[in-house]
This record gives C-alpha cells, sequence and structure tokens, in this order.
C-alpha cells in the first residue's frame, strides 16, 4: 500500500482545474454525436491526443513509459471500460439517469477500501457521502432515480469500474508518471473504438439520424466541425485527464471522488453560458449540499493534524 502522503488542498485545486476543462468539452459531445460514433470518435480523439502527448514529450521532459506496464494496463482497461459504458449507456438512457449512476463511484470508493485494503470508514465520510448523492438527485431531478430495468444498472456498473480504476491510480500505480498514465488511459480507449469500428464494419446495424445514431454508427467520412470538436476534445481531455490523476495520485482515493461531484455545477454553468440551459431552485440547492460534502470530507480527522489536510 502507498505510503505518499495525502495533500488534499492540492488535490482539490486540480480536481477544479479538471471539472472546469471537461466540463466546456463535454458539453460538446452532442455536437460530435451529430456527425459521428462513439468509435469513431474514441479512436480519432486517441490519435489526436497521442500525437500531442509525442510533440509535448521532449520539450516538457514527460515520461510516457510506464514503470509497471501490468499495473497500468489493468488501470487503463478499467476506466476504459468504466467510460465505455457511460457512453453507451447515454444512447438509450436520460443523461440524468446515466450520470446520477456514474457518481455512485464515492460509495464504492469507500466500500472498495474497506474491504480490500482494510481502510476504516469516518462517519464523516459516510455523511459526506450520502449528503453528495443527495445533492446529485436534488441537481439531476427526480427523473434521475427512475427506472429499475438492468439497462438502468449500466451506469451503476460504471460508477463501479470508475471507483476501481480510481483506487488503482494510487494504489497499483504509485511512482507511475501522470503522463504516463494519462497515455494509457487515451491509449485504450482508442484501441476500443478501432474494434467497435471493425465489428460495426463487419456487422453493419441500422443506423438512427443524428446524435441517437451515436452509439450504433461505424466508420464515416468526418466533416470539419467532427475534426474541431474532436481535436477540443483530445486537448481539453489530456489536461482535465492529467489534473484528476494527479489528484487520485496525492490524495486518497475516499477524498478525491467526493471533490469530483464539483463537476456537476460545472457542467450546469457551461449549459447556461454556451446553450441557454437554466437551473432549477432544486440543483441550486442540491449543489449546496455538493459543496457541504466536500467540507465534511476534507475535515481532518481525530488523529490528523490540522494541517496534513491542508497539504
Amino acid at each position: 500500500m502507498t505510503t505518499t502522503p495525502n495533500r488534499t488542498l492540492a488535490a482539490a485545486g486540480a480536481v477544479m482545474i479538471y471539472a472546469c476543462v471537461i466540463a466546456f468539452t463535454d458539453n460538446y459531445v452532442r455536437v460530435i454525436a451529430e456527425d459521428a460514433g462513439l468509435w469513431q470518435f474514441h479512436a480519432t480523439r486517441t490519435a489526436m491526443a497521442m500525437v500531442i502527448l509525442v510533440l509535448l514529450a521532449v520539450p516538457l521532459g514527460l515520461r510516457l513509459r510506464p514503470r509497471r506496464f501490468r499495473a497500468v494496463f489493468a488501470r487503463s482497461a478499467i476506466h476504459g471500460a468504466a467510460m465505455l459504458i457511460y457512453f453507451g449507456a447515454l444512447a438509450f438512457l436520460p443523461v440524468a439517469q446515466v450520470a446520477a449512476g456514474l457518481f455512485t463511484a464515492p460509495i464504492f470508493v469507500l466500500l472498495i477500501q474497506r474491504v480490500a485494503y482494510g481502510q476504516p470508514i469516518s462517519g464523516a465520510q459516510v455523511l459526506a457521502v450520502g449528503v453528495g448523492f443527495a445533492g446529485v438527485v436534488m441537481v439531476l431531478g427526480p427523473e434521475a432515480m427512475s427506472g429499475a430495468t438492468f439497462a438502468a444498472l449500466l451506469p451503476v456498473i460504471a460508477g463501479a469500474l470508475y471507483a476501481m480504476g480510481n483506487i488503482a491510480t494510487r494504489q497499483w500505480c504509485d511512482g507511475e508518471s501522470a503522463e504516463t498514465l494519462v497515455a494509457g488511459f487515451f491509449g485504450m480507449l482508442g484501441v476500443m473504438g478501432l474494434i467497435g469500428m471493425a465489428v460495426l464494419l463487419l456487422v453493419p446495424v441500422a443506423v438512427p439520424e443524428g446524435a441517437e445514431g451515436f452509439l450504433q454508427r461505424g466508420v464515416v467520412w468526418p466533416t470539419g466541425s467532427f475534426l474541431w470538436w474532436t481535436f477540443v476534445q483530445a486537448a481539453g481531455s489530456l489536461l482535465g485527464v492529467g489534473m484528476i490523476i494527479k489528484a487520485y495520485q496525492i490524495a486518497d482515493a475516499s477524498k478525491v471522488s467526493v471533490f469530483e461531484y464539483i463537476i456537476l455545477p460545472a457542467s450546469a454553468a457551461w449549459g447556461f453560458f454556451l446553450w441557454g440551459e437554466v437551473l432549477t431552485w432544486g440543483a441550486v440547492a442540491g449543489m449546496g449540499l455538493i459543496a457541504l460534502a466536500g467540507v465534511l470530507i476534507a475535515r481532518p480527522r481525530a488523529d490528523q493534524s490540522p494541517t496534513a489536510s491542508r497539504q
């Protein structure tokens, strides 16, 4: 188990950068989905991201080669599967329901760390997860919890995998550089994208028009809009994913996973500025609960010095 000291405040700052960048780029997935498919998107974004990484590697002194290939490969596979399920579920479930399922991740983080690593669960952590999840439901609306089919469980499965990947960042990949883990994550999604494209090429299926065909659409001739916004996604995701990986490297997953709730108000803010989407008072109250959850999770324990959680 890693003995790297916690730097909770620095992790919170990294998560803030991640949330602002990813919330902006993800708002344009709806534009990308109009012209191409999920699989081509992941393959193209990975190609662009790898070119950017290679170009930056020498001047910035980036270390892309993993020290423990199997650990990085396993983490990349887990996180890649989580994101594929998440984006795939968007094809046939409401966005609110999918997002609510993914944000069960902090609950799984606490359970996995307790069962697999024997880490104690404090009352403040349990309360923070409960408060944060209640805030998520209020932000997304009551429809987030509707549905009881297997399809409705897919986002929760994505949340469990996402939690496992976040724990693996610190427990399995201690000592790996953030850029190594970023490269592994994008590389895995790129491979999954190529596999999906090959399958749809060999076994074509009917594809609905526009964004509704995002999951079923195979290889198409890329439009200028697709290429531009995929490049924005690649560049933004490199920065955002790098920040969230750094956060999980320098603080416990149980703390960082609750900070991630900030991406919901960040997404809502970008939605308002970009598309004119207005929040309800219930959503505003939910954001307050999300902020409260972050405060509770960041409080130092009784056996921890007051400055330890602010490093």
